[in-house]
């Protein structure tokens, strides 16, 4: 398996061979689901909060008399069955949060970039080197693999400020180190655009 590499310009210059064990196995659907559904539940804050009937202001009085009266006996106004009342069974504050084997992590995120390779949507590029920052320079490239306007994905093998201020104003643009690279933004996005050093780290 081989993956074509660009220049700048958009022309071919080299080719790299792909594991075929990590990019030309199954996609593994089921697996994938599964840690976009751990990503969003990270994503969760868990704030939300209502009060129980023990929490809200006043009905420390029995509103009436237990007997004699023709109505439903009634302890509180603050019952969940009154207006006013407590939440019965609300949401409290909780943490979401759980993680998944590190090993799913990156069967997942090569079947991400398997699933994107095969759909001609992952664009090898040589390098991404800028003399200053220039969002400019950064659209064209983009617009010469057809990108521009989509949700795209830039990859670098490390933290590039350049990169970074060259491409944080394109919309629907997002930069990324190989390190920080997982599957939920990998399916996330429709286009990846990556350096032939970041494929290498990640390979």
């Amino acid at each position: 398996m081989e993956i074509q590499v660009y220049n700048k310009q958009g022309e071919k210059t080299d080719k790299i061979p792909l594991d075929a064990e990590k990019f030309g196995g199954p996609v593994r659907n089921k697996l994938m689901r599964d840690v976009v559904t751990m990503y969003e539940a990270n994503k969760r804050q868990g704030t939300a909060c209502t009060k129980t009937r023990g929490e809200v202001a006043g009905g420390g009085k029995k509103p009436w008399v237990q007997k004699h009266t023709g109505r439903a006996r009634a302890g509180s106004i603050r019952s969940p069955i009154w207006k006013g009342g407590g939440i019965a069974f609300g949401p409290r504050p909780r943490d979401y949060s759980y993680s998944i084997p590190k090993k799913a992590k990156r069967q997942a995120l090569f079947s991400a970039l398997a699933s994107k390779f095969r759909d001609n949507e992952l664009v090898v590029v040589e390098d991404l080197n800028f003399a200053a920052p220039k969002t400019k320079q950064m659209t064209e490239i983009l617009k010469t693999f057809g990108i521009l306007g989509d949700r795209c994905l830039i990859v670098t093998q490390k933290a590039d400020e350049t990169v970074w201020k060259s491409a944080r104003n394109i919309p629907y643009a997002r930069i990324m180190s190989s390190a920080e690279l997982n599957a939920y933004e990998v399916l996330k996005s429709e286009k990846i655009l990556i350096t032939k050093e970041a494929l290498g780290s990640i390979k």
